[in-house]
């Protein structure tokens, strides 16, 4: 009997929720509907600018996509010469010892 009554107070407790996510659909709504010209007039004064940032926008499209490919083939090159460092530099310091037992310094 108790796991009846847990189920009744369960499903009394979902349709109290469900009258109020109602309540505040409604409300939301008759707010957006109050509202509708004023956002249908600020939509109508800002098409303007939003036209021009569009075009704004697909101007800078080419060079945005010039700078991605540069990007992509720096990091491209990055990846594969920046594990060789460590030996670049091994080499660079031999080259230099090398270099220095060669020719003596003057004094």
């Amino acid at each position: 009997m108790e796991i009846l009554a847990l189920g009744g107070l369960i499903v009394a407790g979902l349709m109290v929720f469900a009258v109020f996510g109602l309540a505040i659909a409604l409300i939301k709504g008759l707010v957006l509907l109050i509202l509708l010209p004023f956002r249908l007039v600020f939509g109508l004064l800002l098409l303007p600018f939003r036209l021009i940032g569009g075009l704004i926008g697909l101007m800078l499209l080419p060079v945005l996509a010039v700078v991605a490919v540069v990007l992509a083939a720096v990091g491209g090159l990055l990846v594969l010469f920046v594990p060789l460092l460590p030996l670049a530099v091994a080499v660079g310091l031999i080259w230099l010892l090398v270099k220095s037992s060669t020719k003596p310094a003057a004094a």
